[in-house]
């Protein structure tokens, strides 16, 4: 039984018309795909100055006819409450919701229509499968966080159970730890490894001080795919050295989709069959391919919520060699997170602050930018933008999730501030150590 599917199709995603469509898309020739793109940047934007109060604000001077017209929308725009943000005939049960991480200071929550998460599965899918990944049947080694509390939890591994894959705790990064994740590799025939890349990283560090190649204990293991953060050339050949196996790197957001994904030849292939990525100047301007700037990016398919010509934070560069049939991202700067050291010793992944943070990420738009620095062992200091004071009581609640999540003894410390500290990219690290 093909499980995976069936979660997706449970859940009112329809996969299988979304794999068919995408196979059309892809069958286009190049000068029908050039006008298939056309269409739909001009349809998704006539869509939401039709059928979205927010955008139709939003976008007042847009002439349809003039893609340079359309205003870029950044993650500040978006932090309003949701209900304000969704085009009209559309409510909880048509969408899917989920929040954004947080990893560029600036988390909200967002709405996908059910058709275009199914588009950004069978986008996802295909991408997998250029390497031999059915989800339905190829079984991964997940390295991602997971909420502690006990709903959350099941949940996560409920989901896990159906997407056929075992998940391992980014939060304990020590041996002990992957003590545990090595018998489970012996015990089982993962396929691949996927997930954030600073743990997987720490795994291959272990794995190197025990003298281990992973795949001579784990037979199975095919591929490692790692998102969400910047993979270095030196990290990358440590994995594939300690795993055995090739180490391939994606680009993604969750509130767009897969944005590029490493092809068979080594290139990092952009998603152009339902996005539309830009790299802009900035003043707004589109620059040509070879030159570095703003990622900016279209959903052409998300009628429920606009994404059109979002600044996703990133700074990146286009490859000359590309074409819009087959873009090629040639560089992307700034998407690393630190690894946070414990009086104990013990190590967690930055991106363990997502999970600490939910609790500063509400749906009233109060918070609008955060990042935490870690001055000394069992010292964090949180400094944030908003509206309204923190209140007391969740600024306790905060430094109990720190407290449960990394370690007793940790000691946080909060600043309200009207303006953050950005790289000289113009983004924010939501984490950051002094250590």
């Amino acid at each position: 039984m093909r499980l995976f599917d069936f979660s997706l199709k449970f859940n009112g995603f329809d996969i299988d018309n979304a794999r068919k469509t995408l196979s059309k898309i892809q069958a286009l020739n190049d000068f029908e795909f050039n006008d298939y793109v056309e269409k739909k940047q001009e349809e998704i934007i006539s869509y939401h100055l039709q059928n979205n109060p927010f955008y139709k604000s939003f976008g007042k001077g847009i002439a349809i006819d003039r893609w340079d017209s359309v205003p870029v929308m950044t993650k500040r725009h978006l932090q309003r409450p949701l209900q304000q943000r969704l085009s009209l005939g559309y409510g909880l049960k048509d969408i899917y919701v989920n929040k954004t991480s947080g990893s560029s200071g600036d988390p909200f929550i967002f709405a996908k229509d059910k058709w275009c998460h199914a588009m950004t599965w069978a986008e996802i899918m295909d991408r997998f499968s250029w390497y031999g990944i059915d989800f339905n049947s190829s079984k991964q080694a997940r390295f991602y966080g997971i909420p502690l509390d006990k709903k959350g939890y099941y949940k996560e591994r409920v989901k896990d159970w159906f997407g056929n894959r075992f998940r391992f705790s980014v939060f304990d990064l020590s041996d002990e730890a992957f003590d545990k994740a090595l018998k489970n590799f012996k015990a089982s025939k993962f396929k691949y490894i996927n997930g954030y890349t600073s743990p997987i990283v720490q795994f291959a560090k272990y794995l190197k001080r025990k003298n281990v190649i992973l795949n001579t204990i784990c037979c199975s293991l095919r591929v490692c795919i790692v998102t969400s953060e910047m993979l270095f050339e030196d990290d990358k050949k440590l994995m594939e050295t300690q795993f055995g196996v090739p180490v391939v790197n994606e680009y993604g957001a969750s509130e767009l989709d897969l944005i590029a994904f490493e092809n068979l030849t080594g290139e990092w292939q952009v998603n152009s069959e339902t996005l539309y990525v830009e790299v802009l100047d900035q003043n707004d301007n589109a620059l040509p391919n070879g030159e570095e700037g703003r990622i900016v990016i279209t959903s052409l398919y998300n009628k429920a919520h606009p994404f059109i010509r979002y600044d996703i934070g990133d700074i990146g560069t286009l490859s000359d060699k590309g074409s819009i049939r087959k873009p090629i991202l040639e560089k992307l700067t700034g998407r690393t997170n630190d690894i946070a050291v414990l009086p104990s010793g013990k190590k967690a992944a930055g991106l363990t602050f997502y999970y600490i943070t939910k609790s500063v990420i509400e749906d009233d738009g109060n918070v609008s930018e955060f990042v935490i620095e870690q001055v000394a062992l069992d010292k964090f200091m949180i400094r944030y933008i908003s509206l309204n004071e923190l209140s007391g009581d969740m600024k306790k609640t905060i430094a109990i999730e720190m407290e449960r999540y990394l370690e007793p003894g940790i000691n946080v410390y909060f600043e309200r501030v009207s303006k953050l500290e950005r790289t000289k990219a113009g983004k924010l690290k939501q984490f950051v150590s002094n250590l």
